[in-house]
């Protein structure tokens, strides 16, 4: 199979193996209007299988969304055919609208307009919690 690289654009890399589509659909690449690739299960040295996004624009990623589905994952700027800028992704230390507080007694479920809002209080376990009501996040 053979995929053309992009001219200029975005490529998320080492995102874990059956994430792809998850990161797809939660950042919205669906209402692009531009060519994306999906690689599922491409090979990879440190982890045996990896998913990777190409992006054929431009694209705004939202770091939140990409650090909270997978942290280890790459995220590579391309200009001119070259990589222009490649960054790590971590963990986000507070999620905004990403996630969304199950509590039926939560300010956020009762009121309409306000952010669901979650920190980061358990870095090893990757655990969210919502700031109004301390409601961990599943």
């Amino acid at each position: 199979m053979k995929i053309d690289s992009i001219t200029n654009g975005i490529v998320i890399d080492h995102i874990s193996a059956g994430n792809g589509m998850k990161l797809y659909q939660l950042l919205n690449l669906d209402a692009l209007d531009c060519s994306v690739a999906i690689i599922k299960n491409a090979p990879s040295k440190k982890t045996g299988k990896k998913d990777i996004i190409k992006i054929d624009s431009d694209f705004d990623v939202d770091m939140d969304i990409l650090g909270y589905v997978d942290p280890g994952a790459t995220i590579s700027t391309i200009k001119n055919g070259k990589i222009a800028e490649k960054n790590k992704i971590d963990l986000p230390e507070k999620l905004t609208n990403v996630i969304f507080c199950k509590n039926p007694r939560c300010i956020t479920t009762t009121e309409q307009g306000i952010d669901h809002i979650f920190k980061l209080t358990d870095i090893e376990n990757r655990v969210y919690r919502c700031i109004y009501c301390e409601t961990k996040a599943k």
